[in-house]
């Protein structure tokens, strides 16, 4: 029989999804799931967006650029130079969701056995997007008793060998909430410059930051215009996750000629779902101010449900919709699929993603678990008792 590549066999399974299976078959007795374990927003889509779509009038449905429509890209500039990018057109190539742009900043940026220093834990799909692209993932640790605040530079130092092409950052944090301040982007902005690194920064969650805290994007830092790569996608800032459409940005002329390379041999990106994007931009503030309104409740009822179950530790997020608990078992990985085959409370369950596909280390994370707030309020509470009365019944 042929054989499977080495690369295919090292990609790793989605945390998020693995446990899928035990779900459908907990449906299939009849047992009702809150889904906690994925970063699908039950926000409702701008109605512009939809809007857009189903008044386009068209006879083909042609390529579009493979950068990009160039009104999309044209709006886009205005959107980032509201906020201070001072950007073109040109710096921005449209991709099929934020993770091809990741993989066409990874492909542009490094060679088979280069190396990305990513604090961790980090959105699981980094270490994929690493096998992929033939790039070797050099994690550092942060912990959940300072919130997963950033490491001390001098653990970066140690890492950086003449194969490190990058450091990478997801801001607000994918699982953990966390947002970057002033001084931790002055501080990698000084890094990357002494050791001539690129920056790439995941902004996607960008408009969710919490509790009078303001986001500061990598194009925002002065001097890094050859060192910075943002990443960015409409999928959480307008719950368009279906919509599969990115955006990979950066001043540096050569790496975005050279992404342009992959853009073309992806053809270009979806054209319906950039006329949905288009049109999004137009959402009024008010939108956003009511989103972030409804996750700061949701997180304050979360936090404070998880901090009153007993062995339970959770680390407070700034941004975006998720939170990293640490629970008082050995394996979430087993509890996970506990709750889904072993545990129901008057005939409901949760489900939650393990928190050990997040890192890159292996054995860490095992005891935590991803918890993304994407429900209702009230469904937030049941689920808290859920999980309170399941880890009575595990450890008993």
């Amino acid at each position: 029989m042929p054989q499977i590549s080495e690369k295919g066999l090292k990609m790793p399974s989605s945390p998020v999804r693995k446990l899928v299976p035990y779900a459908e078959a907990a449906k299939a007795r009849g047992v009702h799931i809150y889904q906690l374990n994925i970063g699908q927003p039950d926000i409702k889509t701008p109605e512009q967006a939809i809007a857009a779509v189903k008044n386009t009038d068209m006879d083909v449905l042609e390529y579009s650029h493979s950068a990009g429509n160039q009104s999309y890209r044209d709006k886009l500039a205005t959107y980032y130079n509201k906020i201070d990018m001072n950007i073109t057109s040109d710096d921005i190539i449209v991709s099929t969701g934020g993770s091809e742009a990741l993989l066409f900043a990874m492909g542009s940026i490094c060679d088979y056995g280069d190396e990305v220093i990513i604090p961790e834990p980090f959105y699981a799909n980094y270490n994929g997007f690493a096998t992929a692209s033939g790039v070797t993932v050099k994690p550092i640790s942060t912990s959940i008793e300072n919130n997963f605040a950033l490491p001390a530079i001098s653990e970066f130092e140690k890492l950086i060998t003449d194969k490190t092409k990058a450091i990478l950052i997801c801001n607000p944090g994918n699982p953990t909430g966390y947002l970057y301040t002033q001084e931790e982007m002055d501080q990698l902005t000084a890094l990357v410059k002494k050791h001539d690194l690129f920056l790439l920064s995941d902004e996607v969650y960008r408009e969710f930051a919490y509790d009078g805290r303001k986001h500061l994007s990598v194009m925002n830092m002065k001097g890094l215009e050859n060192h910075a790569i943002m990443i960015d996608s409409v999928s959480k800032k307008y719950s368009m996750c279906g919509a599969r459409i990115g955006c990979m940005v950066s001043k540096n002329k050569e790496v975005m000629a050279t992404a342009m390379k992959f853009a073309q041999a992806r053809l270009s990106p979806p054209t319906f779902a950039q006329i949905a994007a288009e049109a999004a931009i137009d959402t009024k503030q008010e939108y956003f101010d009511d989103v972030i309104t409804e996750y700061i409740e949701r997180r304050d009822i979360l936090i404070e449900g998880l901090k009153e179950i007993d062995g339970v530790q959770v680390a407070n997020p700034g941004g975006a919709f998720y939170c990293v608990a640490q629970l008082p078992v050995e394996d979430t990985d087993v509890f996970a699929q506990w709750m889904l085959e072993n545990f129901e409370l008057d005939g409901e369950t949760i489900m939650v993603a393990p928190a050990a596909g997040f890192y890159s280390t292996l054995g860490m994370g095992k005891n935590q678990i991803r918890i993304a707030y994407v429900l209702e309020k009230e469904s937030l509470k049941k689920a808290v008792r859920i999980l309170d009365k399941a880890l009575k019944a595990y450890n008993a």
